[in-house]
């Protein structure tokens, strides 16, 4: 499926849009390749667009003071990336957002997306509810952080997303879980 059949089966799932619609929602998104390793955000930048992840996987991280990584987010297709704090805000990037894998985006600005939300009454109720959605996987992802087990936390991500484990190096699942490689390792 190419990066127009998948944006449009994506939102068809949410909202209905004319095809003079959807075209013109699609003209407001950059097509992007990136390869493995490349980084499409670096604490510090502006961010002004996100990312909807067409091929590939991307991981948001964040690098405390004593250089220890912590794993936010994995997007696969059909995921969205970026610093939504720094999108949202313009304040600097706190977190990084880069390539694990070679990956196809389609990249919509910060401007163009209040654009479409301005101009289409359904764009702005899509990003209603994926906000609303993220803000929920969010949720439930604290709440299992502080009520599991690294073992529980393990298997309710390989439950959920079983195509992890074959794509994501170990030691990024590792810093997903928040646990080391070597404990990993012994789940």
């Amino acid at each position: 499926m190419n990066a127009k059949e998948l944006l449009r089966d994506y939102l068809s799932k949410t909202v209905t849009l004319s095809e003079e619609q959807f075209d013109y929602v699609f003209a407001h998104f950059e097509e992007q390749q990136f390869t493995k390793g490349q980084t499409l955000i670096s604490a510090g930048d502006k961010v002004n667009r996100e990312y909807f992840v067409v091929e590939g996987c991307l991981k948001s991280f964040y690098i405390n003071d004593e250089v220890k990584l912590f794993i936010l987010q994995f997007s696969m297709p059909n995921w969205w990336a970026s610093d939504f704090e720094a999108l949202y805000s313009g304040e600097k990037a706190r977190i990084h957002v880069d390539c694990i894998t070679d990956a196809t985006v389609l990249a919509l600005s910060n401007e163009n997306r209040e654009k479409l939300c301005r101009e289409i009454h359904e764009m702005e109720y899509f990003f209603r509810w994926r906000t609303n959605k993220g803000y929920v996987a969010t949720q439930k992802r604290l709440l299992s952080f502080m009520n599991n087990n690294a073992k529980q936390r393990y298997e309710e991500l390989l439950a959920l997303y079983p195509q992890l484990y074959n794509l994501v190096p170990k030691h990024l699942i590792a810093a997903y879980l928040g646990v080391s490689r070597e404990t990993l390792s012994r789940l």
